[in-house]
């Protein structure tokens, strides 16, 4: 027996001092695992892109080792941030084609215009960004001044949230539209009785825009990754993708090429991308998740295509427009319904959201868990609050900042009050998926997390808040663009927070934005950002 015990002393001895060799230790860490208890952690370990240990200093430095370890000193992390509704392809696209944000008059997005072509010399000017309601005169431009400037090349610029756009005679000309051309779901706008250039929702889809080629496709999801990265997003669910980008993501990303996650919601305005999608079924990698469509219920209420159930305050007789008749999202409803995909609907107006959501259950009839969105749910009736049980909301706190200032002249004060709800949204369905919807917003995430918790301008405006009832919490945020946004998109056990066994997706911060003054939010930079414990910025 005591021969035994000798032989065993030592053993024991080498095993206690062994240690499990891991790819990466970050220690002195202030961190926030966002788990369900919402706990903080110093250190942890990462092997093979996942998580295998979160804890205390003492407790990953005595059980593992590693060739590379982080000292955080003390610095916050939090988990790799998801965008829930973006449009990551387009913004990448963007940075090849005239910016026009933040322009404060038409006279300026003229000439940006004017500067853009001497540099670039297109055959067919494109961009957007412009809004009318930053400007002096708040009203939509017209074309003649751009049919001056370009008598014979083709112009055709958004309204910075996609549901307008302003073109010049040459490009009507290519599109063969009149005064007289029949729009279902849009606008063509007219002032005596003669064309403005101004289009909304369904009547942009006749103007005919030059063809992406397929390099600049692929440079314009470097620079959206490239750009993403930088903000400390490491997921981004972008918003009505055609089946051929789709493709595209994916072989890039097998090449490991694009290495950003994406969740793709495949644009349903394509009845043959429908039916293609459904009978493939759910398509997932561990980058690239498809199992779910975007439609369009209706347009923007800056450019007052949302659908409302009464006439706008600030235009009499005029209610905005579903963009498909009602049957035809029954139609794409049930046809979903009976798949695995799921529907995420934009709907911005009260009529819309109330159609939306009346469609919702109908189909579904009270299934649970299929975690079908609402996309934007920007002004809610009273009473259809209590229909968003069983269906997420997915919001974008910037907007409120940003309409703040407008919104109450267009839809009044009565539907203000269910306007940019986050607060009764969560209460309903007791989580929500916040996003940013850049590039119609920027796609700093500190802002959105300013909105969503101090909900003023970078001016302190307005000075207490706007419909500070509505605000959410710091943890409530950051779980919205974390856990909360991966369980929208059916991804929460492998991502959307720090812990064991999931995707070792994090960021390091210059500040703690749980604690830093509200104030001091949005000067938030990102140090570092990790995917699969692999620094890609």
């Amino acid at each position: 027996m005591k021969k035994t015990l000798l032989f065993l002393i030592p053993l024991l001895t080498f095993s206690s001092c062994s240690k499990e060799k891991v790819d990466l230790i970050v220690m002195n860490s202030n961190t926030y695992t966002v788990n369900s208890n919402f706990e903080k952690a110093t250190a942890f370990a990462i092997k093979d892109g996942i998580f295998v240990a979160i804890g205390k200093n003492e407790e990953i430095e005595g059980k593992y080792e590693s060739d590379s370890v982080i000292d955080a000193k003390n610095q916050t992390i939090v988990p790799g941030l998801i965008d829930a509704h973006c449009h990551f392809y387009r913004m990448g696209l963007q940075q090849q084609k005239v910016s026009l944000e933040g322009t404060k008059s038409y006279d300026e997005v003229l000439q940006k215009l004017v500067d853009f072509q001497k540099e670039k010399n297109t055959s067919f000017i494109t961009g957007r960004g412009w809004d009318q309601n930053d400007w002096e005169v708040k009203e939509f431009p017209t074309k003649e001044k751009l049919d001056v400037l370009f008598p014979t090349i083709p112009v055709a610029i958004g309204r910075v949230d996609g549901h307008a756009l302003l073109v010049n005679q040459a490009a009507i000309d290519l599109a063969e539209i009149t005064e007289n051309t029949k729009v279902s779901g849009g606008e063509i706008i007219l002032k005596d009785g003669k064309m403005t250039g101004v289009l909304i929702d369904a009547a942009m889809d006749f103007v005919k825009l030059p063809k992406t080629s397929k390099t600049a496709a692929i440079q314009g999801l470097l620079d959206a990754q490239n750009i993403a990265f930088s903000y400390g997003l490491t997921t981004v669910d972008d918003a009505g993708l055609d089946r051929n980008i789709i493709e595209l993501m994916d072989s890039l990303q097998q090449a490991k090429i694009l290495k950003m996650r994406v969740y793709a919601m495949v644009s349903g305005d394509k009845q043959t991308q429908i039916d293609y999608y459904i009978n493939k079924g759910i398509i997932k990698t561990e980058k690239l998740n498809v199992r779910s469509f975007k439609v369009y219920g209706d347009g923007a209420l800056g450019s007052r295509g949302a659908a409302m159930r009464k006439s706008y305050s600030d235009r009499e007789n005029h209610f905005g427009a579903l963009i498909y008749a009602p049957e035809r999202y029954q139609e794409i409803a049930k046809q979903i319904a009976a798949s695995a995909y799921q529907m995420n609907t934009h709907a911005i107006g009260d009529s819309a959201n109330t159609w939306m959501l009346k469609t919702y259950k109908e189909v579904l009839q009270n299934t649970k868990n299929r975690r079908w969105r609402i996309e934007h749910a920007q002004i809610i009736s009273e009473e259809d609050f209590e229909n968003f049980n069983n269906i997420l909301p997915s919001v974008q706190p910037t907007h409120a900042t940003s309409d703040m200032y407008w919104a109450k002249d267009r839809i009044g004060t009565q539907r203000m009050k269910g306007a940019y709800a986050f607060k009764d949204l969560l209460t309903k369905y007791g989580k929500i998926a916040l996003g940013t919807d850049f590039p119609v917003e920027q796609v700093n995430p500190f802002l959105t997390f300013y909105a969503s918790t101090i909900r003023k301008d970078l001016e302190n405006y307005p000075k207490e808040g706007f419909q500070m009832e509505n605000a959410l919490t710091r943890e409530e945020t950051l779980r919205g663009m974390t856990i909360w946004a991966a369980y929208a998109n059916f991804e929460e056990e492998e991502k959307g927070s720090i812990e064991v066994g999931k995707f070792a997706d994090f960021i390091i911060l210059n500040q703690d934005i749980m604690q830093v003054k509200g104030s001091k939010i949005p000067e938030t930079k990102v140090i570092s950002t990790f995917l699969n414990g692999e620094k890609v910025y």
